[in-house]
Order: C-alpha cells, then sequence, then structure tokens
C-alpha cells in the first residue's frame, strides 16, 4: 500500500478501500466466468451484475444487521459485500446444484442472481432476524419485488409504533430496521413500481429504494421508457418539502466511490432515524456484457456508448481514482486484481468439482445397474448402446441417468433377473430423492402446517344467540386482535368503517389505526404490504375487497407468494391470510367467480371457500395458528343471514381440507362449495319433493381438496356425481373432477357420466335477471340433476318439460 498522503480526506479506511475494490474485481471476474461456463453448456443461463459493483458495495456499508433487501437479479456484489454470498455459492446456483449447503438460497430451484437468506431452522421455525443482514427471496419478473419491499418497511412502522410489539426483539429492535430496494431503469415503468412509490410515500416508512440506470431496458433506450428520461426527474413531485411528506430523492454516479458513500449514508441515516423513505438514482450505470447470455449488446448500442462504457466502468473509475489519491501504486493494484481472478476462477473450480461429482456418482452407480443387468439379456447389445450414450455426456445431468435407466428397463420387460430387480430398486429410490431435491416444500413442513391443525367442532346451546352472519365476524376478529398483538388488518374501507360488510366494524376505534387500518385503492400493494410484514413475524390479515379485484394483485400472489416456500426450498415463509369476498350472483364486476385461474395459479397457498361466516371464523381460528399463506373467500351475499353463535366461537376451528355433508341422500353425490351451498340445498329440497335424495356435500376448502375422500366414499353409494360450480365451464369443476376421478379412483364407482353445472362463459348481466340467467340457479340444478335420474330410470321419473 503506497504510504503517501491522499489529496483528500477520504471517507473509509485505505485498507477497507483496497478491500472494496479486490471484491468488486472478483465479482465482475465471477460474471465474465459465468457467461463462458453458459456458453460452454454448464449452466443454462446467466445473468449478472457487473457494471454495479461499487455502488453496490457502497449501499451494503449501511447495510445492518436486521435489515432486509428486496432486490432483483444483478445485486450479487452486494449480497457478496454483505455476507450473504460468496463467490463459490455464486456458481453452485449458476449449476443448480441441488444441495441446500452449496446453494443456501434455493437449493438449485432458482437461476442465478436470484438471492434469498435462510430465516427459518431446518424445522421450519423462525430464525432471530435482527442478529443477522437479511434477503427476501428474489423473484425475476420485472418490479415484482417491489410489493414485497413495501410490507418489509411498514413492519418497521408497526413495530415502532406499536408498544405492544416491543417484546418481539427476534424481529425487530424497535423498528430501527431499514428495508433495501433495487431494481432496473426500465422496471421502472411497471405499475408495481409506481404503486409502490406511492404506498411508500404515504406510509412513510424507512425505505431506500435503488435505480440502477444504465440508460435501456435490453434493447430499448431511455426514452421509450420513463418520462423526462430520469426516473429521479419524473418523481420529482414525490419530494418531501417543508409542509409536506414525501420522500428524499438524492441522484448519484456509479463510478463515483466517494458520492456514493456519502449519498448512502445520508439516505439510509435519514430513513432509519425518522422513517422516510428514500429514492437514489444511480445514473451513469455500465453494463459490460449486456443484458444476459441471450444476446450480445453490441447488436443496439451505438459505438459512441460502447466506448463511453470502456472508460466510465466503475472498477476502472474506482482505480484511476485509488491511483489518483496513492491509496495504492499501479503494481499493487495489479498483484490485488490478479489475486481477486484467481479467487473467483477457484470458485467456480470447486462449485463445479461437488456439482459435477454429486451427479458422476448417480450415473457410476446408473452405469454398473444397467451394465449387470445387460450381461445375461438376450438383447445385450441394445443395453450397451444406452450406456455408450450415457458415458458420452460431457456434462451429464439426472435426467439423463434417469432416460437411461427407464430405456433399459423397457427393453427387459419380459426379462426376470436380480440385476433387472436391483436396477428398478435402484431407479425407484433415486427418484425419490430427486422428487425430494425438485417437488418438496411447496407448503409447510414445520409443527406449525395448517394441516396438521384438527377440527375443534363448533358448539351450541339455547343461549346460542341468532345474528347477522357479519356479526360473528366481527366478533371472530374482536377477539383474534385482543389476543395477539401480531395480527392486524388493512385494506380499502377496513378501518373507519370497518369494511364494506361491516367485519371489522367498530374495531378500529377500539384497536388503535396500527391494527386496523385502511388503504388506497391498490390491490398489488395491499398483497405486498402483507407478504413483507408476513415475512418479518407479524399476522397480517389483507383484504381485497371483492374477489374480481384479486386480477390486479394475482401475479403478485402467484409468483412471489404461492412460490416463496418452494422456491427458497423451505428457508422463508410469509404466513399472510388473504380475506376477501365474492359470489354475489348478480352484475359484471362484483359477481366473477375465476376460481379455475386461482386454483391454477395459487398452488402453494391454501384456498377456502366458507359457506358462512361461522364457517369462515373457523378457518381464521386455524389460521392463525398455522404458518401457511391461505386466501379465505367469503359468500358476499351470506352477511345479513342469520346465524348462531358458537358458544366457543373463539376456540372452535376447521380442519383444512375436509367436506361436510349438508344432507345425506343415496340417489347421487352433489359437490359444491361457498354460496351455491344454499342454492343446491334448496334444489336438494325440491327433488326430495320428486322422490329423489341427493347427498350434498360441501367441499369447505378447494386446496386443499377433500384429504379423507368423503366424496369418493358417498360415491360408494350413489354412483352419481354432480359438481355444481358458479365459475365457467371446466372452471374449478375440471378441478374437483381431476380431484375426485383421477386422483381419488371415483371413476371406479360411476354409474352414469360426471356431470357439471356451472355459470355461463360470459360474466352475469346486471340485475336479478342477469344473475338468474348467468349463474347456476335452484331450478337448473333441480332440471340436470332430474334428467340425469331420469336417464337411468325413465319410467320413474319421466320427462318434465
Amino acid at each position: 500500500m503506497s504510504n503517501e498522503k491522499s489529496k483528500t480526506t477520504l471517507p473509509v479506511s485505505k485498507k477497507e478501500i483496497l478491500q472494496d475494490y479486490k471484491l468488486a474485481v472478483e465479482s465482475r471476474e465471477a460474471s465474465l466466468i459465468g457467461r463462458k461456463e453458459v456458453f460452454m453448456g454448464k449452466a443454462k443461463f446467466g445473468i449478472f451484475g457487473d457494471g454495479k459493483e461499487v455502488p453496490q458495495i457502497a449501499m451494503a456499508k449501511y447495510f445492518q444487521n436486521g435489515d432486509w433487501r428486496s432486490g432483483y437479479y444483478r445485486d450479487q456484489t452486494f449480497m457478496m459485500a454483505i455476507g450473504q454470498l460468496n463467490t463459490q455459492q455464486f456458481f453452485a446456483q449458476l449449476y443448480a446444484h441441488t444441495d441446500v449447503q452449496a446453494d443456501p438460497a434455493s437449493a438449485g430451484r432458482m437461476m442465478n442472481g436470484h438471492f434469498a437468506t435462510r430465516y427459518l431452522n431446518e424445522k421450519g421455525e423462525w430464525l432471530t432476524q435482527t442478529d443477522k443482514k437479511n434477503s427476501s427471496a428474489d423473484i425475476s419478473p420485472t418490479a415484482g419485488q417491489m410489493p414485497r419491499l413495501l410490507g418489509l418497511a411498514y413492519a418497521s412502522k408497526l413495530y415502532r409504533g406499536n408498544k405492544d410489539l416491543r417484546e418481539f426483539e427476534d424481529f425487530s429492535i424497535n423498528g430501527n430496521e431499514v428495508a433495501f430496494g433495487t431494481i432496473g431503469n426500465a422496471s421502472t415503468s411497471e405499475g408495481h413500481f409506481w404503486e409502490t412509490m406511492n404506498a411508500a410515500g404515504v406510509l412513510q416508512v424507512p425505505m431506500v429504494m435503488s435505480v440502477w440506470d444504465d440508460g435501456y431496458g435490453i434493447s430499448v433506450p431511455q426514452k421509450y421508457h420513463t418520462v423526462k428520461e430520469s426516473i429521479s426527474e419524473a418523481l420529482s413531485g414525490f419530494q418531501k418539502t417543508k409542509d409536506k411528506p414525501g420522500f428524499e430523492i438524492l441522484t448519484v454516479k456509479a463510478w463515483d466511490y466517494v458520492a456514493l458513500l456519502d449519498t448512502y449514508k445520508k439516505a439510509v441515516d435519514i430513513s432509519r432515524k425518522n422513517h422516510i423513505p428514500c429514492l437514489i438514482h444511480v445514473i451513469e450505470v455500465t453494463q459490460p456484457q449486456g443484458h444476459s447470455t441471450s444476446g450480445s449488446h453490441e447488436r443496439y448500442k451505438p459505438k459512441e456508448r460502447l466506448a463511453w462504457e470502456q472508460e466510465y466502468d466503475c472498477i476502472l473509475q474506482m482505480r484511476k481514482w485509488m491511483e489518483s489519491e496513492k491509496i495504492a501504486t499501479r503494481e499493487e493494484l495489479d498483484q490485488l486484481e490478479k489475486e481477486a481472478k484467481q479467487a473467483a476462477k477457484q470458485a467456480k473450480d470447486q462449485a463445479w468439482k461437488e456439482y459435477i461429482g454429486e451427479i458422476k456418482r448417480d450415473v457410476e452407480e446408473a452405469l454398473n445397474l444397467i451394465d449387470k443387468a445387460g450381461i445375461s439379456s438376450a438383447k445385450k447389445d441394445q443395453i450397451q448402446k444406452i450406456t455408450s450414450e450415457l458415458r458420452k455426456e460431457l456434462n451429464p445431468e439426472k435426467s439423463h441417468l434417469i432416460r437411461a435407466a427407464k430405456k433399459a428397463l423397457r427393453i427387459l420387460k419380459n426379462e426376470n433377473s436380480t440385476e433387472k430387480q436391483a436396477l428398478v430398486s435402484w431407479l425407484k429410490d433415486k427418484s425419490e430423492i430427486y422428487a425430494r431435491q425438485y417437488n418438496s416444500k411447496l407448503y409447510s413442513e414445520s409443527a406449525d402446517s395448517a394441516l396438521k391443525i384438527e377440527t375443534i367442532p363448533a358448539q351450541y346451546s339455547e343461549n346460542s344467540e341468532l345474528v347477522d352472519g357479519r356479526e360473528v365476524l366481527n366478533a371472530c376478529f374482536d377477539h383474534l386482535l385482543k389476543t395477539d398483538p401480531r395480527i392486524f388488518a388493512f385494506g380499502e374501507d377496513v378501518g373507519k368503517i370497518g369494511d364494506v360488510n361491516q367485519g371489522f366494524a367498530g374495531l378500529q376505534e377500539k384497536y388503535g389505526e396500527l391494527k386496523v387500518t385502511d388503504t388506497g385503492i391498490r390491490e398489488t400493494t395491499i398483497i405486498g404490504q402483507g407478504i413483507g410484514a408476513a415475512i418479518r413475524g407479524l399476522r397480517p390479515i389483507s383484504e381485497i375487497q371483492y374477489l374480481d379485484y384479486l386480477l390486479y394483485a394475482i401475479q403478485t400472489l402467484s409468483d412471489d407468494l404461492a412460490t416463496l416456500q418452494y422456491r427458497t426450498y423451505g428457508g422463508q415463509k410469509a404466513p399472510l391470510i388473504i380475506r376477501t369476498r365474492g359470489h354475489r350472483l348478480e352484475g359484471v364486476w362484483h359477481s366473477g367467480s375465476p376460481m379455475g385461474m386461482i386454483l391454477n395459479s395459487l398452488r402453494g397457498m391454501y384456498v377456502l371457500t366458507p359457506r358462512n361466516m361461522t364457517q369462515a371464523a373457523g378457518f381464521y381460528n386455524t389460521l392463525v395458528n398455522s404458518d401457511d399463506p391461505a386466501l379465505v373467500i367469503e359468500s358476499l351475499n351470506g352477511y345479513r343471514l342469520k346465524e348462531r353463535v358458537p358458544d366457543n366461537l373463539t376456540d372452535f376451528k376447521l380442519a383444512l381440507g375436509e367436506p361436510e355433508i349438508l344432507r345425506a341422500g343415496n340417489d347421487a353425490t352433489v359437490v359444491t362449495y361457498g354460496s351455491t351451498c344454499r342454492v343446491v340445498m334448496e334444489a336438494a329440497n325440491q327433488l326430495a319433493n320428486e322422490g329423489i335424495e341427493v347427498e350434498v356435500i360441501d367441499a369447505q376448502t378447494l386446496i386443499p381438496f377433500d384429504r379423507p375422500q368423503t366424496i369418493v366414499k358417498s360415491l360408494e353409494k350413489t354412483n352419481r356425481l354432480v359438481v355444481v360450480d358458479e365459475d365457467v365451464e371446466g372452471g374449478a369443476s375440471a378441478y374437483i373432477l381431476q380431484q375426485v376421478l383421477e386422483r381419488d379412483n371415483g371413476y371406479f364407482h360411476l354409474d352414469s357420466k360426471p356431470l357439471t353445472i356451472a355459470g355461463k362463459n360470459h360474466r352475469p348481466a346486471y340485475g336479478s335477471d342477469g344473475d338468474y340467467f348467468s349463474k347456476p340457479s335452484v331450478e337448473d340444478v333441480f332440471d340436470k340433476i332430474y334428467e340425469l335420474i331420469s336417464e337411468a330410470n325413465p319410467h320413474d321419473y319421466p320427462p318434465i318439460y
């Protein structure tokens, strides 16, 4: 290190500056090597953080224990700088190594550049968050990290503002934690970004948002992305003033090390101390290798821009600055760079050795068993061809050996030998191992899993009060808010008026605005606010006012919340409860039943469809005692229907996946859920007048579905299946049929083809008649079930019309 005095006062020690530079070079080298590994066929895709090394190191200096990151897939240097990623782990993820020790973020499930820290232990229990630096798990959809970021920051506001939360020091120390967000300039065009920024400004939460601005979005220049070609200028109206709250907005150049340190220090200090959100617009960012391994930026960037990027590369500029400041000599920096590059290469070599070594051991096992099985076979030559092809694979994958084993066993299907049986046993065992590596952890497997909570039946007496359904819910929420300081509810109109159907009526006044809170009309960030808060140990109830409006937030639910436990291999969870209401049976936009969409896109969450408010209360009691995320769809037209209040309202629980038989019968099994339970029950009563006794089963929950196989047991006596569903034809009914007929082998008991009674393939028209002619009515259910029975017994049940 040079002994000469620097020209200016340095923000950090010379030793630390050199460490920063070495890390920047090592991270850059990892990006360069990573691209080559993809082109050599050793990895499938590569997206890297080259060009952002210096600003990310500056940001990392002010990231403290307890803080949270919600970023995007170019933050590798930041993760390295906070000590939550090393270069070997970086390459292990690139190779998709399924060992969680090799790739702690995801055990090979997320593509490279997708980072996460593990805040759960192997049992799925919470670890302390305040003694470590934390990163929520990344997702690829552009700006998809933004809604969750809001919740991570909002949690600090709750921990600081609610004195009853002070005891939860494993999650927060007086709300001092800052949520750091990162995004590329082009992705700021997404609605998620704007909605989150507005909400953060309204809520005044400790959030530091960094925009890495390299002037492009893949090939598209900035003029097509952002008004004024500058996100900081576009957001200038968000700037706080003397008399109006807002953001602090700062701009800094990506290659100016000293300015970056000053900027991040200022922003983080403001945000941490005063809970003021800050936007840092990092301009003049370069992207030396272009967007990803999918293409070359030489195709679309002019020569002048490419030349500028070479000159203003942040690492090159940092080196020039260090030399000018006499921090180190040219020779010392050359040696440091050599060591950093060698470290990156060694990390790559070790990561590949461990990754491919595990697979090659499996390959050798497979080859040995296939060879042995083929020795005594009459088709030995065909078997040898299979093993010869497998041996030629330069970079074998697990799928190669599974294919080889299965091909061999197909050839040997008519032969019997101990060697063949050994291969069969090996294939079975290995398939189970691979299933755990690739197909496990979709839901919680902890002791707090919702599936482990058993039903505590509702109890009634002569004193059980008869009230509006909404009052049952109100009493339930009152108890939950009173008994657990972590529980809070929020959404449009939830606060002052207690939601549009009065489920929270009077509870904001009773428990305060931090516990029962109004929000703006912003469904995506209502969900994100809940996800982030749930990640930080709170128990939020996010309300989406109507089921139709779930479409605004379906991307965040599907790509982020539903995949969280899976994509982190059980390393993260967010036990968020989402409350909504639907199935009103009237009007184009308050009547939607997009259940097929929900069921297909929300695997990883539970979907609960209570038929009344008492059942809903039982589910809420279950969910607050579990650690799985769930969507509860209440019946919109049931809030003012009378229900008896269970004497044990605060204690009774409903197990998930357990249908309830509402009416016994022998002629047909009718499966439905939610609001249509009332329609089906009325039709069943009318059918009984004609001598037809149907068994009505309320599925109650669609995910999970009928765990005790109640429906199949019913089919054993009725031999006919009818599914009644408000969704479009083939919507939720197709899912139910697959579960009953295929999963549970219900087809075996059928004497008639299964019947589905669904809504029309359009939204209901307005008015009572619009409902009647659009969704299943009592007459529709009666007529179609009557026709089903008439087909088998026309003598006793002749055609009516």
